[in-house]
């Protein structure tokens, strides 16, 4: 029988175990080189460059949007469900299956394909991405049988702070051992990627794919082993009672204020802050003509900043609240927004840069250690501000209809990023719109209670 200790520590297992999937492939490793690989596709079709580079981000969009709207439609639902049976864990292992299998299948996105290789590429990463968002709506639903109420802010910013070690520490393995960078063929410690790994073929960064799936198998025993749901009286699956106390869940929101603020508010900073993290990596490729091993660089920074803040926050939810460290974070998300839209190798703003000195990437950088370091806290206080408004025994309804609040704009975000980068033929331009979702989340939040409904 695992300790209570042990049950907190199998769940920040799951943190540890899932994050590479935004580390490495949303973000930092595999999301810049399928940009590289689809800029060559379209270049080799005879577009310009620029063009390219536009068609290969909304390529991206167009992926990320089908696959956000999969999940908006299905979360809600699969929460009833789960809570109307009383059965969670089952369902983190079926989607456990998707997350293994959509990553390791990226193996097979291989440079100068067709376009097919293209749609396999982004239906294999859609397939695993939606494996990884509905293990976390379960696992997220399991936090308030861990500890007292009072703790599960510090529970929840501790356990964001493990999961970014984590994809912390598999980010700079992939950098250090396979990662190759297109002009040299080496890594960054200066060697050839192991285990024989073909350089020009890019086997080395293809490789992110089955480390990532092999990583979340091996890093989940813990969360297996230690991890239980609360016994609860077994019950027949009912779809129509579960999609009915959903439709009461969802029609009672007109008599509970500050959660329905809360969903709308969460409805457009939370997939702000996803559509940052889906389209940093692709940006850096695009605008500032990054190589994998300078944007993986780039995710260290961010990646240290995010555990810190994460754990900082933690202690700060605990003492101001959830919204307190909510709307500071969203400032300082907007602020970097704006940086990056008015930013090229030779300008910020209408300021001259010289473009072949390290003043562009330093600002990037910042930029960064910014993202990290407010979208870690922004992440874990969001779960446990949706703690604050519901009970444990609806607590994966709650999480399903948090999913599908946040998914609403998830498919929006990637969706207007796609319009106006094709638009506007400017990859930089194209990141505008998650300034104005921010704003509207930060508004927004002022019609949350800070102590939820327990007030």
């Amino acid at each position: 029988m695992a300790t209570a200790r042990q049950r907190i520590w199998g769940w920040w297992f799951f943190d540890w175990a899932s994050q590479p999937y935004s580390t490495l492939l949303l973000t930092f490793i595999f999301g810049p080189y399928f940009a590289e690989v689809a800029r060559s596709y379209y270049m080799g079709t005879g577009m310009a460059e620029e063009a390219a580079k536009a068609a290969a981000q909304a390529y991206w969009g167009y992926g990320l949007t089908i696959a956000s709207i999969l999940i908006a439609v299905l979360a809600p639902i699969l929460g009833a469900v789960a809570d109307g049976t009383g059965r969670r864990m089952i369902w983190i292992w079926i989607f456990s299956m998707f997350y293994v299998v959509g990553a390791a299948g990226l193996w097979w996105v291989v440079p100068g394909g067709e376009a097919s290789t293209l749609a396999w590429g982004v239906a294999l990463f859609g397939l695993g991405f939606i494996g990884m968002e509905f293990t976390t709506i379960f696992t997220n639903a399991l936090m308030p049988s861990l500890t007292d109420h009072d703790e599960i802010g510090a529970v929840s910013g501790t356990g964001f702070a493990f999961g970014y070690l984590g994809g912390l520490l598999a980010l700079i393995l992939m950098l250090l051992l396979f990662a190759e960078n297109a002009a040299t063929g080496k890594t960054l410690l200066g060697i050839d990627p192991l285990f024989g790994f073909d350089a020009e073929a890019r086997e080395g960064t293809r490789f992110v794919g089955p480390l990532t799936a092999l990583w979340y198998v091996v890093f989940m025993i813990p969360f297996f082993l230690w991890v239980k749901e609360p016994k609860m009286p077994a019950t027949r699956l009912h779809i129509g009672k579960a999609l009915g106390s959903l439709k009461e869940l969802i029609a009672g929101l007109r008599f509970r204020k500050s959660l329905a603020a809360y969903l709308t508010s969460s409805l457009f900073y939370r997939d702000a802050l996803n559509a940052l993290y889906g389209f940093g990596g692709v940006y850096a490729s695009n605008v500032l003509n990054w190589s994998i091993t300078q944007i993986g660089v780039f995710g260290i920074l961010g990646g240290i900043t995010a555990m810190v803040a994460s754990f900082i926050g933690g202690k700060l939810d605990n003492r101001f609240g959830p919204r307190f460290v909510i709307g500071w974070a969203i400032v300082v998300l907007m602020f970097v927004c704006i940086i990056i839209v008015g930013m090229t190798r030779e300008s910020l703003w209408g300021i001259a840069l010289d473009p072949a000195s390290a003043t562009p990437d330093i600002i990037f950088y910042i930029c960064g250690g910014l993202i990290g370091a407010a979208g870690g806290p922004l992440q874990a206080a969001s779960r446990t501000m949706l703690l604050r408004h519901t009970t444990p025994d609806r607590a994966t309804e709650a999480f399903g209809l948090f999913a599908l609040s946040g998914k609403v704009a998830s498919f929006m975000s990637p969706f207007l990023i796609a319009v106006v980068s094709q638009a506007s033929g400017s990859a930089r331009i194209g990141i505008s719109p998650v300034i104005f979702l921010f704003l509207i989340g930060l508004i927004l939040l002022l019609w949350v209670n800070p102590k939820g409904e327990r007030a």
